[in-house]
């Protein structure tokens, strides 16, 4: 007996063999039928083996007092301790799966289809499990029999006897042996329906690709065709009937359980297509509606049921389809659009738990080499094994794939897949979630030989073979590329020039010759260079891949290359700082106005890091104060403005750089949904610079021509857009020139020096050079072009008094000092804000000559030729129209409303809703339109590098505009579709609100 508080020897030695519940095994181990062995060391030692010695030994004591009698139970004790094949198999199972033990327990007997361990049993297939379901009479009965066989696949893959490949493919062949015993049931119950049909069940996803789970739908396309004499329309619902009573015979749950759902969704048309239909019918529509990832699908199928001979004329049919989808526009683009959504469709809470479907999981390794094959499977017919692993072993051995990078994605994938299917095991249920309960996980990492720590060591193994193939996945398509032209390794399989052609066209590459050429002067030779670009360009080559343009994307990269590439920074950087290498390829890729402006001075590129400010908009007073420094260093005004402009010429780089990583995403940061704050921020941040370049380009004037004092004082005014805080990448700076002499200055000589300051300005504002130019648009003024450049802020109030007319009025309303003499901008503001916020509003007669001018613009200033369904600025429902209804509510109701003092149109279009003067829905439509148009046309001018105010004709630019608005490849159409439609709903509201009011 033992004293109290202390531990018996049994419980000591079962705490040694890995029982985590000592008290409770020796409980069972104390139970009556257990009693001749409860010392036996065999026994423990073969219990300590197991994933779970607690689990193995319960459902050891359950098994054997289910047994009939004493003489049964006598011979599974006996057999268990003298047949040591027996005791690893059916412990092993016991100690990975309750819900096997429960069947078991429900039938003892089973147990001995375990005993046997003959060469044949060792790799069974579809024949031998078919024997072994033969006499299953009704879905219970198979049930029971599928159950059995499941058991001995267990047995053998717990103990090692088969490898994860091996046990995938037993699963498979089980599927099929039970899908033709399911079939033959459904066929005997309604003979008529067999006659009148040939039915076909051709197995998809891993049952067709002979690499099953444990549990898992089983995903099944029916074919079928008449018998000879027999009505078609009639045979396919016999077919639809056999099928279905199929699916159901696998899928129903009964006193025994179900097997498995079978899922016919893959069809044509998904659930909403006919659930069978013959061999033309599924040719007609692959030939015609396929999607891309049908044809992606189709990769695995493979008959196995039913008529075999009608399933290989299926296969052999659609087969060729297949190898062609690699053609389709966007081939690549939509599938790893396919894999984002998925993995934006897993609940929050699951991704990080998700072994198949999130980041790093098998789906990715799938997905990979499934792209890979359509790729070049066309002309490589062994790369058309529908088994991920075979597939993989196949692309490394053409080169395709380099072999380290397969070797790692094979030991991932067979780490991930064990993990699966051992979860799976557990409680036949169909997961893919690792669990978060500690004894869950140390049984899983037992069972995969993982003994010393086995939650700490699971999880890291699970970590680092999901950072591995999240690392590979995407470069597995693009590293080849840099190893066929670099050719580093001898006799190293890689890439043939044709391959290589190939694979740049399914990426998107319209000058693949181009393209290798550029890859081999980036990343052939021994240098230290060459070795970081060989580490860049695979990730690089992906971000290009999803722009609209990747042969310039490319083509950038390697001018940028060429330019910095002795720098020591430039390749640092990229390598080190996450964000700088997606942030350039993104900007490189995108359109010309990027890139050209980084061309002209390569250093910008250090924006795109986390370093100072990175792609942050840079404050008004920030940019003044250091381009009023640079203008105070030069040694004359050409030296100043000419720093002036680099300064404008980085920071337009800064704000598209900013803008179109904020369009596109990273991966890090999804791309911006609020459409508006990316309009106001690049209006805001052009705007801004443009007038600290204004105020430095005065500075720079007046201090040649006259030192520190001008003998005039001087102000710009902004107006339009540049009023408005709402410039885009291509506007001109619109302004008015306000003077006044100082005391004791003659008004001729003051008027002379302020047309001198305007026309030097523009001048050095022009001056060809590296920097782009800054027009200076004064056309706004009184009398217009016929009207002095410049006017005293008595002439300005003089014709504003006599002669100013309503259109005047109304430009007003944008009016906002820029640069220049803060006093008198400030008293122009107080002369021009009695007539841009009338007292009294308008009069009818001012309102009708409003919408007069407005209808003529309309007529006589669309270009000829252009749609004006998608005009931007001048078509219904574009900038003009929203802006002009906008400035109508301003002038009208501007003196008693504070709020609609504001020159920006997104600001006073919210005070009108404020006030009550729009309705909330005609608000948002009228905001969502001019945001859009506003986007369209800063869209335009990143892709096209010069303005414009309609879509692009040409297919390339029009669809780099589409991504740059958020549309995915392929859907240039549905942009255009919902310009059409936002401005049209805009028009309606303009032609009550403006025409109707």
């Amino acid at each position: 007996m033992t004293a109290p508080g202390r531990r018996s020897s049994t419980f000591t030695r079962l705490l040694r063999h890995g029982f985590t519940d000592p008290s409770a095994a020796e409980r069972l181990l104390d139970s009556p039928d257990l009693t001749p062995l409860r010392n036996d060391p065999v026994l423990l030692e073969a219990l300590g083996a197991t994933a779970d010695p607690d689990l193995a030994l319960n459902g050891l004591v359950r098994l054997t007092e289910a047994q009939p009698g004493p003489a049964d139970r006598r011979e599974l004790l006996d057999t268990l301790i003298a047949a040591k094949p027996l005791r690893d198999r059916l412990l092993g199972v016991l100690g990975a799966s309750a819900a096997l033990a429960d069947h078991l327990a429900r039938h003892p007997g089973d147990w001995q289809t375990l005993v046997t361990y003959e060469p044949r049993d060792l790799h069974p297939g579809v024949e031998e499990f078919e024997r072994a379901l033969a006499e299953a009479v009704d879905p219970v009965t198979l049930r029971v029999a599928y159950r059995r066989c499941l058991l001995s696949i267990a047995a053998r893959d717990v103990c090692g006897t088969t490898d994860l490949a091996q046990t995938a493919a037993e699963l498979a062949d089980l599927a099929t042996a039970t899908l033709r015993a399911a079939l033959a049931l459904a066929m005997a119950d309604a003979p008529q329906d067999a006659a009148q049909c040939r039915l076909a069940v051709i197995a998809m996803g891993k049952c067709g690709g002979h690499e099953l789970n444990y549990v898992s739908d089983v995903d099944v396309i029916f074919v079928a065709e008449t018998a000879d004499g027999a009505d078609e329309g009639k045979a396919l619902q016999a077919a639809t009937r056999l099928a279905s009573h199929m699916m159901r015979i696998c899928s129903e749950t009964t006193v025994e359980g179900s097997i498995w759902p079978v899922d016919a969704n893959l069809r044509p048309e998904g659930r909403n297509g006919p659930l069978v239909r013959t061999l033309s019918s599924h040719l007609a529509y692959y030939q015609r509606w396929a999607k891309t990832w049908e044809f992606q699908a189709l990769l695995k199928a493979r008959p196995v049921a039913g008529d075999l001979e009608l399933g290989a004329e299926y296969v052999a049919a659609l087969r060729p389809l297949v190898w062609k989808a690699a053609e389709r526009d966007n081939f690549v683009a939509d599938v790893q659009k396919m894999r984002r959504r998925v993995v934006e469709n897993i609940p929050a809470s699951e991704v990080d738990r998700q072994l198949k479907l999130g980041p790093g999981g098998l789906r990715d390794v799938e997905f990979a080499v499934q792209l890979l094959q359509l790729v070049h499977g066309r002309d490589d017919a062994a790369l058309r094994s529908g088994t991920t692993l075979d597939a993989l072993h196949a692309l490394a051995a053409g080169g395709y794939v380099g072999r380290a990078d397969a070797a790692q994605l094979d030991a991932a994938y067979r780490f991930l897949r064990s993990m699966e299917h051992r979860i799976q095991l557990h409680r036949l249920r169909r997961t893919h979630l690792v669990p978060e309960d500690d004894a869950d996980l140390r049984r899983i990492g037992r069972s995969l030989g993982l003994r010393a720590d086995p939650v700490a060591e699971l999880t890291r193994e699970w970590k680092r073979h999901t950072s591995v193939v999240r690392r590979l996945h995407e470069k597995l398509f693009y590293r080849p590329l840099l190893d066929a032209v670099a050719q580093l390794a001898p006799g190293e399989a890689r890439l043939s020039a044709g391959a290589a052609r190939e694979r740049l066209v399914a990426l998107g590459y319209a000058d693949p010759a181009s393209a290798l050429r550029h890859l081999e002067a980036l990343a052939s030779g021994v240098t230290r260079a060459a070795a970081i670009q060989r580490t860049l360009l695979p990730v690089l080559l992906g971000w290009f891949a999803d722009s609209a343009d990747p042969d310039s994307g490319l083509l950038n990269f390697r001018k940028v290359s060429d330019a910095l590439g002795k720098t020591p920074w430039y390749l640092r950087l990229l390598r080190d700082e996450g964000a700088a290498a997606e942030n350039l390829a993104r900007v490189l890729s995108a359109g010309r106005l990027a890139p050209d402006l980084l061309m002209r001075a390569p250093e910008a590129v250090a924006l795109l890091g986390d370093g100072d400010g990175g792609l942050e908009p840079r404050t008004r007073a920030h940019l003044e104060q250091e381009v009023l420094a640079a203008v105070r260093r030069a040694d004359n005004a050409v030296q100043g403005v000419t720093a002036a402009r680099g300064v404008r010429r980085r920071e337009l780089f800064r704000t598209a750089a900013a803008d179109i990583v904020d369009s596109y995403g990273t991966e890090t940061k999804p791309a911006e949904a609020d459409q508006g704050a990316l309009v106001d921020r690049v209006g805001a941040a052009v705007s801004d610079l443009t007038a600290a370049t204004l105020a430095g380009t005065l500075r720079a004037v007046v201090r040649e021509g006259w030192g520190d004092t001008l003998p005039t004082r001087f102000a710009i005014i902004g107006m339009g857009r540049f009023g408005g805080h709402e410039l885009g990448y291509g506007s001109d700076a619109d302004v008015l020139f306000v003077h006044e002499p100082r005391e004791g200055v003659d008004d001729q000589e003051a008027a002379a020096a302020a047309n001198r300051v305007v026309g030097e300005m523009r001048r050095l504002l022009q001056i060809p050079s590296a920097d782009p130019p800054l027009l200076i648009d004064a056309d706004l003024r009184p009398e217009g072009k016929s009207g002095p450049l410049v006017r005293t802020l008595n002439s300005y109030a003089a014709y504003y008094r006599r002669w100013s007319l309503g259109w005047e009025s109304q430009a007003l309303l944008r009016a906002e000092p820029v640069a220049g003499d803060a006093e008198l901008a400030g008293r122009f503001v107080e002369l021009i804000d009695p007539l841009r916020y009338p007292a009294r509003g308008l009069d009818e007669e001012a309102v009708r000559e409003i919408r007069r001018l407005k209808a003529r613009m309309e007529s006589e200033r669309l270009p000829r030729g252009a749609d004006p369904k998608l005009h931007t600025k001048l078509g219904p429902g574009g900038l003009s129209d929203v802006e002009w209804t906008v400035q109508l509510l301003q002038l009208r109701h501007g003196a008693e409303e504070p709020g609609l003092r504001t020159t920006r149109t997104r600001e006073a279009l919210a005070a009108a809703l404020a006030a009550g003067l729009i309705g909330e829905e005609d608000a948002g439509i009228l905001d969502e339109a001019w945001v859009l148009a506003t986007r369209v046309r800063n869209a335009v001018m990143l892709v096209r590098g010069r303005a414009g105010d309609t879509f692009p004709s040409d297919p390339r630019e029009l669809a780099a505009v589409g991504r740059y608005l958020g549309y995915e490849p392929g859907h240039v159409g549905d942009m255009l579709d919902d310009y059409r439609r936002t401005a049209r709903r805009a028009r309606g509201v303009v032609e009550e609100l403006f025409y109707g009011g």
